[in-house]
């Protein structure tokens, strides 16, 4: 494989995933805790109301449920941490693509500088793909 193909088969094919799914899990995690505080903050107004009708009980009951629903959820799907954990890999690659094409940093004055910055993406790439085994193997109980 040339420079260019692994640049842009492997590398930015690599960028791109992660910078998609950080973007995507951000986006979850901050959708879900905006429903959060909105029904959390709507609470209180609405126990105002439950010595008027007992139906009001039921409803702050449901969003106490919602809320346990949600956080229990987000506590699952990782949302939050895979966005941090996306991001750092996508910019750590980013930074290793362009220290090697401007042969500066650990690139300057080395023999095969090629050989090199392959081995430093594949080992990101690698100890992303551990790491995310590792937690999901503590999420289901392994």
């Amino acid at each position: 494989m040339t420079e260019q193909e692994y640049l842009i088969e492997r590398l930015e094919d690599q960028i791109s995933w992660y910078d998609k799914k950080s973007g995507q899990a951000q986006r979850y995690y901050k959708w879900m805790k905006r429903l959060v505080i909105i029904i959390s903050a709507s609470i209180p107004l609405f126990v105002g109301f439950i010595a008027e009708a007992k139906v009001w009980a039921t409803i702050v009951g449901t969003l106490g449920v919602i809320i346990a629903g949600i956080e229990g959820w987000l506590s699952l799907s990782k949302y939050h941490e895979n966005w941090i954990e996306y991001r750092s890999i996508c910019e750590t690659l980013k930074h290793e693509k362009y220290m090697f094409l401007t042969k500066t940093g650990v690139y300057n004055g080395i023999e095969d500088p090629f050989k090199y910055f392959v081995e430093r993406v594949e080992s990101i790439i690698s100890k992303e793909n551990v790491n995310w085994a590792n937690l999901n193997s503590k999420n289901n109980g392994g």
